[in-house]
């Protein structure tokens, strides 16, 4: 390297080598961060020139210039991504410093000059800390190692260059061999610093921490590599790591890791610490069992003996197990995504376990005669390459194949299908080795290649295992598969009731023997229904038939030929039953011989075909003894089993306790009671007559060409009329779970105690009660004696008051726990400083007080109040008494006031002889309190007086200035005169104790207080001085009434929650170093980290910016703000650039970002750390208050600094916080503002870990340039060395870099973001938190106490494995749509998941607040599934998982979490798709099946109605309004309806209005309406929840939730037919845009407005052909639902789109739209740029579909041309032929039009231009044909207007069910050569639908008040108001531009 000047600014003597290269390249690189992924080994360096610059320049220079060079040696000819451009940028920058007049002139002056610095660095920042206690100044040792290690190859690199004759001197380099060493043993460390020098740090002294760390060092015996070289402190899981090629951070994570899970459960098993610590024995039991239970129930499960060998000799077991504990938790973290496989980890842990027992019992191989060595160790990285990599690759090959095959997952192999091939003995075919050739490798599309060999191999494709155990086939009929109980049971109680409704009509008919026959019928039924169940199970499951095992053949095989077999037996023997047989028993009969009949033998028949079912039910009653049969191993119970359910790993033994099962069976019994006497009385029996009637009486006379001219029947008549009621029938059960589940759920809300607290009022009422339950609750009882349960606790619970001895310290726990909570209040800006200080109470407990001092806000007003009842009580002592002791605050106020006064007043006066008279004062104002005399003696008229005096004495001391000192002692003598003369008139010897025996006259009172050592004035200003002088003066001043503080509705609704919620069951709370340890975690991709200040000022197009909207949203927040940063208005703030960064958090803590979600959860850091003071402080400590700890200083003593480092210490054990930024490091290099946000995120809380996958160009052996993955932590290193001046370097450090197989995000990317930061966790409990989510303070105080609930039985059978909590929605104040998703969102996560949890016993997980046992999940595939498309929704697959694998989801509502959701309709609408999605995969899925399968059939009921059945209900209900319409269109062209209408017993309106009835119930919200209702109804009153429901309907909600049903029908069928499913990113950000019309019809064109426009034309047909035979009122009750359906989903985009009705922006969407539906399309053209490109977009997942799609949808789409045949045939010339020539001629006039437009399109591209006129002619002559052909309809065979819209109705739907049919068969019609034309008519029926949604828009957009109507309905009331506000504002400065212009 160059050497060159000393001092700064100075040159290095050579030039750069290499010419500046020209070019807009940016700014010089400032920033170390943005190095090249290939030049990481120059980021240090570039890191240490940026820390030092400011101090020295020109050593800055020289570490620049060097890292230059380096980069030039690593890439030398910047190949690397990004590498040339910052090489160049950097030089550039070296350039502009140096300085060419220097050059040659310094050369040694550098090396002496870098030698100096050296050593100075040296002595003052490493010498300076070699004894370091504090984490901070360690990690600042750490930094200053590293950096001094940069230094001196700096400086070498100046020494060695060819122009120095200097050396590097002797002295330097021992400093650097001294360097070097400690660089290796101080490294980044996350929690634990386990290095040698950090042994005094708070964290390591702690007990456990000791015993856990001794344990693992334990390494006596272990057999070490002759090679190794030992290192200090060497354990257990570095000889691991050497053993078996382990990463060395891994080694290095997985040690922290063990130690906090060892030491954490140490510490509760021995919460007394020893003198010598040692690990505890049942501690260790602990978490091998439960690390071990999968692996061990795996070991059963294959018949194998588990490899956990422990050695006989006792001294060696504890090492033994530490080793197979490390063993398992270093195989897990480097597995990557192997994690989701947690059986293939067993089948890896099982070989490489034995290999450990047989190196530790060394075993000696027979064929080498060397000891075992492992057979994938030695080598580094080796079982990353050798074990993860080639299963790894697996994965990733078949996870392409995913991706070209989008929606046939039956073609790839997902990790489920991987993982389920160690679920079979086979999976040993593998090997130990693995073979590369074993199947399990083999894929289908390996080259051709690998044809047969000489040994006769088959080809790796044909040997390819292809599914197991479960095919996820694409059809509808994974619906009846995974549910067929629950559609037969339904099937065969509507066969029943027909056949009771048809033979009588009351169920005591079936006491009828006839009847009775006949009911006995559904046996037969379910014959068939289960030979159709074992077809299906075959015809789903071939594909799976290579990895199918020969008994689960052979099971399929048999079902369905006892399914057979039994079809034919129970008709036969049915036909028997019978006397006189008729119809098809008859001709049974006939076939088998006509003897008599023989019931028995039928009966006999039933009852063994029965047998199973009556078994099964026996084990439902036995819940005990079916989950011992499931979950055994033995061969004879599998045998057993087998019929009944195949033998599986997951899915055993997951009955609940009798108790539960009870429960939901009675809920169930019930609910099916009701539906069923339901749907008999209303819909089957009113049906019946009409149906006889129908079928009796054959309507001859038809008006089209009759289908089935035979029909005698009327048989599509009868399926017109049942067909929507039957559907009705399968969908209502859904609706009578909603109003039982509601119900039930309000009653077990009332139960649980919620809103007993839910108003200001209500919480001044039980505030008295409130420090018990704060002590009760939140703090860890000393002596737990066991709680009362059940009701009666539940409806009374009462707290044990403190006693006398510590209620001290419980008040001054009280205390410090409340003020934290307000103000925390204060830092979010919820309540101002006044209203700080009227919640808050005193921190220093005032110990001369004998009285509870209660929050100001409780007692304001009262003094005055009580002064002037005093004033006016005329002598009445006892009555005063009474009226103050009436109101128990006043009476405190009044008490607190007179101690107060009187504690300051002794205080204060220290005067001998004026003690005397203060004394004689106070004793005989308490010898008249005590005599109930005070009132009659004493003068209270002068009272005011005194009050006055003191209120101004209060004042002084608040400003405690010595220019004071004579004012306050004019006061105090003004205060006598009052008290002596006025107050005290009648007992005036009072005043002269010892005066009046030396002085008499009135000269002796001015004496009084005003000799100098009279008063003590001024006061020490101590901070409890303040907050007692503070709350004094507050207690006196406030004179108006604090009923409204707080006034921030949150601010409400956060305290009177908290508060309600410590009245709750919970669990008691342990001290937090007993408690359970956890971790939360959130996955975050690319989402706003903070807003930038460019975000909030920019205005959209309405003039309106993010930060005046905010303004706006939170008025009275944003007046907090401005207090807090003491600025008046916005403008003063903005002068201030320094509150730049605090305008941002603002901001952003009220949006959906991540500082607001990283705030939120590092509040349970600060709760940990004020828990863990107030569990070990002194008493002293505790009255002192906490805020002494927290602000801890270099004053302070040494025990406090202890004390606060303790705390710290706890609550870095206790918890950890892991955000996993997936492309943080990407954002890094490139510059991305998000990655700076992060850091500064980091620096603010230095406890945050941010884990990041890293993307490395790194050279091979080859020298080839290959792409690494990494898995990387990071943490906030320390920023600037002290004393360095300058800005100050914000930078993080990594503290771990584990190795990845290859790219991490192979499938759904959330869940693998969070599988690869799983590893950086710690603890026992895993929070999963989404990055929309929030937290509070008061919440954060309770976790100790929900972590609890792992720890108890819950209905004495299970160990809870998830905990759920209940969330807030937060972003309900946004808009109108935010509100009803608010409330919707808030329904199903309190009362629909308190159903779900208990009585139900089918809660999931279903988002992000939930607390996961993390050893639990570590263990059994973690926290998600991840499999691409059919894990989309990856968050309850998790629950899925944890209840198959026998884990019990709870759900706990005294705790909650706070949650944004989306606040537009296209948010909204993109979010239910990615639902609706989900859920139609989820229907697909094993776990689905399975649970279907597994439960039992009421717990099958409650899975199924609380999942995919919600959906089902959807679609049904959708598919009812189709198929009544398409019954009705069928019935009223056809002539029927009118035929049926003229009968007189023809009334069967009544069912179908019942059947729309349950459909509108659906469609309008009813359905979420209700749980809805109830669950505000609990929480804040019924008035409350009346007035919100009907301000919902007054904001249009009906019309949301019917739009929103439109959404969800689609893509849930869309899904389930053709695929298609995938993530939708909504975008988080405050909708106060317009979405162009665009924007809408490209979102809503397919899910709702074709749709809209086919049920319009089917009203529009019914209307008009049915007019005249049927009553107004029946037509309006049928349809008006339908209409209200067809206007919402044309139209609700446009009502709900902001600015959607003013006129300019109606002008600019109409000219996008035609530009965009005109726009070509192709490649790179986006499909927001043009229509072709979103045209074939709409189309791709037809591209996917298979043949049974195409098929399917060709089917669909012919409903379309049913139109064209039935108006044909009622055209007025039509009328007099029914002829098939009709219909033909219709197809000819489609035709012809087809080919005028074909034939003007191809006119148009060949002869437009050469042949202009005669092309035009010919036009003007198609035209005059037209109208020709027109005129003469109209002239001769009498065609009307009426005909003219009837062929439009008619010949429209065919063109588009024509298009469907085209699109199905794309590959043909393009083959056919008439894809353009089929394009050309697509776009001409996209522009028609374009005008019929546009111009009944364009039309209201006239009226000004539409766009007045729709932002008040949009907004809440002060968002409008200043929405015009700011639109009159740009008014006027346009004006004001434009006059300037003129």
């Amino acid at each position: 390297m160059a050497s060159s000047s000393s001092g700064s600014g100075q040159v290095p003597d050579r030039r750069l080598s290499r010419s500046q290269t020209t070019g807009s390249i940016g700014d010089p690189v400032n920033d170390s961060e943005l190095v090249p992924s290939s030049l990481l080994e120059i980021a240090p360096i570039l890191r240490v020139a940026n820390e030092v610059e400011p101090n020295n320049p020109r050593v800055a220079y020289l570490c620049r210039f060097y890292a230059y060079e380096k980069a030039n040696r690593l890439d030398p000819t910047s190949s690397g991504r990004g590498v040339r451009q910052f090489k160049t940028a950097l030089r550039q920058r070296l350039e502009k410093e140096s300085d060419p007049s220097l050059v040659g002139k310094v050369r040694e002056s550098d090396a002496r000059l870098m030698k100096s610095f050296y050593q100075q660095y040296y002595r003052d920042y490493i010498q300076a800390r070699q004894n370091v206690v504090d984490k901070d100044d360690r990690a600042r040792l750490t930094e200053a190692y590293q950096t001094a290690t940069v230094l001196f190859e700096v400086l070498k690199a100046v020494i060695l260059t060819n122009y120095s004759s200097l050396e590097v001197d002797r002295e330097i380099l021992e400093k650097h061999k001294k360097v070097e060493e400690k660089t290796k043993i101080y490294l980044p460390y996350n929690i634990l610093p386990l290095d040698p020098g950090s042994a005094n740090q708070a964290i390591m002294q702690c007990p456990e921490i000791k015993a856990a760390v001794i344990a693992l060092r334990d390494i006596r015996g272990l057999p070490w590599p002759q090679d190794h070289i030992h290192k200090a402190d060497v354990d257990l899981l570095d000889w691991l790591g050497v053993m078996f090629g382990f990463q060395k951070d891994n080694v290095s994570n997985q040690r922290e890791h063990l130690i906090l899970l060892l030491a954490n459960v140490h510490v509760r098993k021995c919460p007394k610490p020893e003198n010598q610590p040692k690990l505890d024995d049942s501690a260790l039991n602990d978490v091998m069992k439960k690390l071990f239970k999968n692996y061990k129930k795996w070991c059963k499960y294959l018949n194998r003996k588990s490899s956990l060998w422990l050695p006989a000799v006792p001294d060696e077991v504890q090492q033994r197990k530490l080793l197979y504990m490390g063993l398992y938790l270093l195989i897990w973290g480097e597995a990557a995504n192997l994690r989701f496989m947690p059986e293939c980890l067993c089948y890896i842990y099982h070989h490489m376990a034995f290999e450990l027992y047989e190196m530790l019992a060394g075993n000696v191989n027979p064929v080498t005669g060397e000891y075992i060595k492992p057979a994938y160790g030695g080598d580094d990285e080796a079982f990353l390459k050798k074990v993860v990599t080639p299963i790894y690759n697996t994965i990733a090959r078949e996870a392409e194949r995913s991706k070209r095959e989008k929606s046939k997952h039956s073609q790839w192999r997902n990790y489920d299908d991987l993982n389920e091939y160690f679920w079979s003995v086979d999976c040993f075919h593998l090997g130990w080795p693995m073979r590369p050739d074993a199947d399990f490798f083999c894929h289908p599309f390996d080259s051709f290649a690998e044809k047969n060999n000489d040994d006769g191999k088959k080809l790796r494709a044909d040997r390819w295992i292809g599914k197991v155990n479960f095919v996820e086939v694409r059809s509808y009929w994974h619906i009846f598969r995974s549910f067929d109980r629950m559609w037969s049971f339904f099937v065969l109680a509507l066969q029943a009731m027909i056949i009771l409704a048809w033979n009588g009509g009351s169920p005591i008919d079936i006491l009828d023997l006839n009847v009775f026959k006949k009911v006995l019928s559904i046996f037969i039924t379910a014959a068939m229904i289960k030979l159709g169940k074992a077809v299906l199970d075959i015809i789903l499951s071939w594909k799976a038939r290579r990895s199918m095992s020969f008994p689960v053949k052979l099971r399929y095989v048999l079902k369905f030929a006892f399914a057979c077999i039994w079809v034919i037996i129970l008709p036969i023997t049915y036909a028997y039953m019978w006397d006189t047989p008729n119809g098809l028993s008859k001709t049974i009969r006939s076939w088998f011989g006509n003897g008599g009949s023989q019931p028995s033998l039928y009966l006999v028949a039933v009852v063994i075909y029965e047998t199973p079912d009556g078994l099964a039910f026996l084990l439902f009653l036995c819940p005990c003894l079916r989950r011992f049969l499931e979950r055994s191993n033995y061969r004879i119970v599998r045998l057993l089993m087998w019929w009944s359910q195949p033998h599986l790993f997951v899915g055993r033994g997951l009955h609940e306790s009798t108790l539960s099962l009870f429960m939901y069976t009675m809920f169930w019994v019930i609910l099916l009671f009701t539906k069923f006497a339901f749907s008999y009385y209303i819909e089957v029996k009113p049906l019946v007559g009409p149906t006889k009637y129908i079928m009796q009486n054959p309507i001859t006379t038809s008006e089209w060409l009759e289908f089935f001219p035979r029909d005698k029947n009327n048989i599509g008549v009868v399926i017109a009329l049942w067909a929507p009621i039957v559907l009705v029938y399968f969908m209502d059960a859904q609706i009578w779970y909603a109003i039982f589940s509601t119900a039930l759920g309000g009653i077990y809300g009332a139960y649980r105690r919620l809103g007993e607290i839910r108003t200001l009022g209500m919480l001044r009422s039980r505030f008295q009660s409130l420090p018990s339950a704060f002590n009760a609750r939140l703090v860890p009882k000393e002596n737990t004696n066991s709680r009362k349960k059940g009701l009666r606790a539940s409806i009374s619970r009462k707290f044990a008051q403190m006693p006398a001895v510590d209620k001290e310290r419980q008040a001054a726990r009280f205390a410090q726990m409340w003020n934290k909570i307000i103000t925390s209040f204060r830092k979010e800006d919820l309540i101002s400083d006044r209203e700080m200080d009227l919640l808050l109470v005193p921190y220093c407990a005032n110990r001369d007080l004998d009285l509870i001092q209660w929050p100001p806000f409780l007692l304001a007003s009262k003094i005055p109040i009580a002064l002037d009842m005093a004033k006016d009580s005329n002598g009445r002592d006892r009555e005063l008494r009474k009226r103050l002791e009436a109101d128990n605050y006043m009476f405190a106020a009044v008490r607190e006031c007179y101690a107060s006064f009187k504690s300051i007043i002794k205080y204060l006066v220290v005067g001998k002889e004026e003690t005397n008279v203060i004394n004689n004062i106070f004793e005989q104002v308490e010898e008249h309190i005590a005599d109930n005399k005070l009132i009659t003696d004493f003068n209270m008229r002068a009272l005011p007086d005194l009050y006055d005096h003191f209120v101004k004495l209060i004042k002084h001391l608040m400003e405690n200035k010595e220019e004071d000192r004579g004012q306050v002692v004019i006061l105090f003598q003004d205060m006598h005169e009052v008290v002596s003369k006025d107050i005290m008139e009648d007992l005036p010897n009072i005043l002269e104790p010892s005066y009046g025996n030396s002085h008499t006259g009135p000269g002796v009172q001015g004496l009084l207080f005003a000799s100098p050592g009279a008063i003590r004035f001024p006061v020490p200003n101590t901070e409890a001085w303040r907050e007692k002088i503070k709350r004094l003066y507050l207690l006196l001043t406030v004179k108006e009434s604090a009923m409204d503080v707080p006034t921030n509705l949150e601010a409400r609704r956060r305290i009177s929650f908290f508060s309600n919620s410590l009245f709750m069951d919970m669990p008691d709370a342990p001290e937090v170093r007993n408690m359970l340890s956890f971790s939360v975690l959130t996955p975050y991709y690319n989402e706003d980290v903070l807003f930038t200040l460019q975000n909030l000022k920019e205005p959209n197009e309405d003039g309106v910016s993010i930060l005046f909207y905010l303004q706006k949203i939170y008025p009275d927040e944003w007046t907090n703000f401005l207090q807090r940063v003491d600025c008046k208005t916005e403008d003063e703030l903005r002068e201030k650039s320094e509150l730049e960064e605090e305008l941002r958090l603002w901001a952003s803590h009220r949006g959906q970002t991540l500082s607001r979600t990283v705030r939120g959860m590092m509040y349970y850091r600060k709760a940990l750390e004020l828990q863990a003071f107030l569990d070990m402080a002194e008493d002293d400590d505790l009255l002192e208050g906490y805020r002494a700890a927290e602000l801890m200083s270099e004053e302070q003593s040494e025990p406090e600094r202890l004390l606060w480092r303790q705390c710290q210490a706890i609550a870095d054990m206790k918890f950890t916080y892991v955000v996993s930024c997936q492309q943080y490091g990407i954002h890094k290099r490139i510059g991305d503002p998000r990655a700076q946000d992060i850091l500064k995120l980091m620096t603010n809380y230095p406890a945050l870990r941010v884990a990041y996958i890293d993307e490395v160009e790194e050279h091979t052996e080859d020298r080839k340039r290959e792409k690494f993955y990494y898995s990387s932590l990071a943490k906030a290193a320390i920023s600037n060395a002290d004393g360095y001046e300058g800005a100050v370097q914000n930078l993080d450090q990594v503290i771990y870099r584990i190795k990845l197989p290859g790219p991490a995000i192979i499938g759904e990317g959330k869940p693998e973001n969070q599988n690869h930061a799983i590893i950086f966790t710690r603890g026992e409990g895993l929070q999963t938190i989404d990055m929309n989510q929030d937290n509070y303070m008061e919440e954060a105080l309770k976790m100790r106490n929900l972590l609890q609930e792992f720890l108890k039985e819950h209905d004495g059978l299970r160990y809870p494995s998830i905990l759920g909590v209940r969330e807030h929605i937060f972003t309900g104040s946004v808009s109108s749509l935010a509100w009803f998703m608010s409330n919707q969102e808030t329904s199903f996560v309190t009362i629909g998941q308190r159903v779900l949890a208990n009585p139900l016993r089918v809660r999931f997980h279903y988002g992000h607040p939930d607390v996961f046992d993390r050893v639990f999940h570590l263990t059994r595939g973690g926290v998600s599934k991840a499999s691409r498309i059919i894990n989309l929704s990856e968050d309850i697959f998790a629950g899925f998982n944890s209840t198959l694998r026998e884990g019990s989801v709870t759900h706990h509502e005294y705790l909650q979490v706070g949650k944004g959701r989306d606040v537009g309709l296209n948010q909204i609408s993109l979010f239910e798709a990615k639902i609706a999605n989900g859920n139609g995969e989820q229907i697909l899925s094993r776990d689905m099946y399975r649970l279907g399968h597994r439960f039992d059939f009421f717990r099958m009921l409650s899975c199924y109605y609380t999942t995919v059945g919600f959906y089902v209900s959807t679609l049904a209900t959708v598919l009812t309004v189709y198929v009544f319409l398409y019954g009705r269109l069928y019935l009223e062209l056809s002539g029927l309806e009118g035929g049926l209408a003229t009968g007189r017993r023809f009334i069967h309106n009544k069912p179908l209005q019942v059947a729309l009835a349950s459909q509108s119930f659906v469609q309008l919200g009813f359905l979420m309406a209700l749980p809805m209702m109830m669950e505000i109804g609990l929480e804040r009153g019924f008035r409350t929840a009346l007035s919100e429901f009907v301000l919902m309907q007054l904001q249009l909600a009906s019309v949301f939730f019917t739009f929103s049903l439109g959404t969800k029908t689609h893509y849930f069928g869309r899904t389930l037919l053709h695929g298609g499913a995938e993530y939708r990113g909504t975008g988080r950000g405050f909708v106060v845009f317009h979405a162009k019309f665009a924007d809408n019809y490209r979102l809503y064109s397919r899910s709702h407005f074709v749709k809209g426009i086919e049920l319009l034309i089917l009203l529009i047909i019914y209307q008009i052909f049915g007019q005249s035979y049927r009553s107004t009122s029946a037509y309006i009750f049928i349809t008006i639902s339908m209409w209200f359906m067809v206007g919402t989903w044309l139209f609700a985009p446009f009502l709900f789109n902001p600015s959607g009705f003013e006129w300019q922006k109606i002008v600019d969407d109409w000219t996008d739209w035609n530009k965009w539906i005109t726009n070509r399309g192709g490649i790179g053209v986006s499909p927001e740029k043009s229509w072709e490109s979103w045209w074939d977009r709409e189309q791709e997942h037809l591209k996917y579909t298979g043949k049974r799609g195409v098929l399917l949808e060709i089917l669909l789409a012919s409903r379309f041309f049913v139109y064209q045949y039935g108006l044909v045939y009622h055209l007025n010339i039509t009328k007099k032929t029914k002829s098939v020539s009709v219909y033909g001629a219709s197809w000819l006039v489609i035709l012809a039009v087809l080919l005028v437009m074909k034939t003007v399109s191809v006119g148009r591209r060949r002869f437009s231009a050469n042949f202009q006129l005669i092309f035009r002619l010919f036009k003007f002559l198609i035209f005059v044909t037209f109208v020709s052909i027109l005129i003469t309809l109209i002239a001769l065979p009498h065609m009307t207007v009426l005909d003219i819209v009837v062929c439009i109705l008619a010949f429209m739907p065919t063109g588009w069910g024509l298009l469907l049919i085209a699109q199905a068969c794309r590959p043909i019609v393009k083959w056919a050569g008439l894809w353009g034309s089929v394009r050309a008519l697509a776009r001409g029926y996209e522009i028609l639908m374009g005008l019929i949604l546009f111009t009944p828009i364009a039309f209201l957009a006239w009226f000004p008040f539409m766009s007045e109507f729709q932002t008040r309905m949009l907004f809440n009331q002060a968002f409008s108001r200043g929405l015009q506000i700011s639109r009159v504002l740009g008014g006027h400065k346009k004006d004001r531009s434009s006059r300037s212009k003129e």
